[in-house]
């Protein structure tokens, strides 16, 4: 049986001409938090994701061909997450030093150490907050003041608690549309994921989740300081020092998913948020693999064009190790300006993706080539990470200048920060979202008159609403 083809994909676009709005299945009219334009007068993708169906594909022999991934796409949209998650200060033990690399084979474990994530424990905002004392909250506690995002199936707004004053992203889902595009799933495969109470500096926090008839809420920690990707669309490329603290701070990330069984499978730089200090944050849970264990692995094609692992590619079982090419792909686009094996022509970048030999240019230093080279060799048995996971990359080389116990409790001076002045500045939305009005159905009671249809979408998701201080979830 061929497996659910599920592909993020975002018709990015630079000064020379990077994206082509056809070559991944065509996205309409793209826009983008970012503010740039295109030479061709379309405007780059938008900030949230455009998840691409792929119709049944026959398997070959071989797995899928490129000229058949290729051809079998067609459209449809799912909102990000807009948020990362705040901390408390926890006293953290003192820095530690790495083995040498020789060394560093003998002491690696088999996993990321879930003693050592508890020792670097995070309380999220939402566990303190005043939020946390309601039992049940509704969209009529919060002031929607700005639209900061848009997809398909709702929006992402600027939100504050009318009575704690704190601010929100708040994400709001028709349910109509996630059904009719069969999209609950990964709906409740996000929720699942964040109900986990992610307990680490690098990813965003979830306060409540909760529902009405014809809706769906995220209440998420909010963020303003921008894309990854819209920094890196500006700047083209980082220097070494930059790209490493990102490439630190997002490889913690990974490997406390890890820990906790959690494979992420969609990294990318529209994933990759900054906070206003400059600190990264991944969101966007919706494509995530949970319960993976140890020597497990799955088999559903998932991910986005440029950033799949070769094993995807080939219909090949994959394990944890797919993020870890993913963060080659990222550290590689930091430090050159493209994904590497990019192509315009989708079938010809799978192609390069399994089949063209990595080109390093001499301008990152030999360390910093040598980490590419590890996380992006296409046999996943010999990839950086295969065999101890985040330990071995936490000991590379290319991450000797990071003291680890410092970048956990954010005591690393990120290398560029934000301009943002407070939470209500939105210059690094674009203008586009949040120009567009603020409806008043947002917080309005259920109608009274509710139709079939109705009825249905408000059954189509059970146990979805949560609040921490309740300890479950309800209804």
């Amino acid at each position: 049986a061929v497996p659910e083809c599920v592909v993020d994909t975002r018709l990015r676009f630079q000064s020379h001409q990077r994206r082509n709005p056809d070559s991944m299945g065509g996205a309409g009219s793209p826009r983008s938090t970012c503010g740039t334009s295109r030479s061709s007068g379309h405007r780059p993708v938008s900030a949230l994701v455009t998840r691409i169906t792929a119709n049944p594909i026959r398997a070959t022999t071989g797995g899928w061909t490129p000229e058949q991934l290729g051809e079998n796409m067609s459209s449809s949209c799912l909102l990000h997450s807009l948020a990362p998650v705040s901390l408390n200060d926890v006293p953290l033990p003192s820095s530690h030093s790495c083995p040498s690399p020789e060394a560093a084979c003998q002491q690696i474990p088999s996993e990321y150490s879930a003693t050592c994530v508890q020792s670097h424990s995070f309380t999220p905002t939402a566990v303190n907050s005043p939020l946390s004392t309601l039992l049940r909250i509704r969209p009529a506690d919060f002031d929607y003041l700005k639209v900061i995002g848009k997809g398909s199936f709702g929006k992402v707004l600027l939100a504050r608690h009318k009575e704690s004053g704190q601010y929100y992203a708040v994400k709001v889902l028709q349910k109509k549309m996630v059904l009719k595009k069969k999209e609950q799933r990964h709906i409740m495969a996000e929720r699942s994921v964040l109900l986990k109470n992610l307990q680490h500096p690098f990813l965003v926090g979830l306060h409540y989740s909760f529902q009405t008839t014809d809706k769906l809420y995220f209440v998420l920690d909010y963020v303003n300081g921008g894309e990854l990707f819209c920094h890196l669309q500006r700047e083209r490329v980082f220097l070494e020092p930059r790209a490493r603290f990102y490439a630190a701070e997002i490889a913690s990330a990974l490997g406390y998913l890890h820990s906790l069984h959690i494979v992420y499978r969609d990294l990318k730089p529209e994933n990759i948020l900054l906070d206003s200090q400059g600190h990264i944050m991944l969101t966007d849970f919706g494509l995530c693999k949970e319960g993976l264990e140890p020597n497990g692995t799955t088999s559903t094609f998932c991910g986005t064009p440029e950033y799949l692992a070769p094993e995807v590619l080939q219909k090949q079982a994959y394990d944890c190790t797919v993020d870890w090419w993913c963060l080659g792909a990222v550290l590689y686009e930091m430090l050159y300006g493209l994904p590497p094996f990019y192509s315009r022509n989708t079938a010809e970048m799978y192609n390069n993706i399994l089949h063209k030999v990595l080109v390093l240019k001499p301008n990152v230093s030999n360390a910093g080539r040598e980490l590419l080279e590890g996380l992006l060799q296409k046999d996943h048995t010999q990839r950086l990470g295969a065999q101890g996971d985040f330990m071995e990359l936490k000991c590379h080389a290319f991450f000797s200048p990071i003291n680890w116990d410092d970048l956990m409790a954010r005591k690393v001076p990120p290398p560029f920060i934000p301009s943002v002045v407070g939470p209500t500045d939105l210059r690094h939305f674009d203008p586009e979202f949040t120009h567009l009005p603020v409806t008043g159905s947002l917080c309005s009671h259920d109608s009274a008159m509710a139709t079939n249809s109705m009825r249905e979408a408000a059954a189509a998701f059970p146990g979805f609403s949560y609040g921490p201080s309740a300890g479950h979830a309800f209804v």
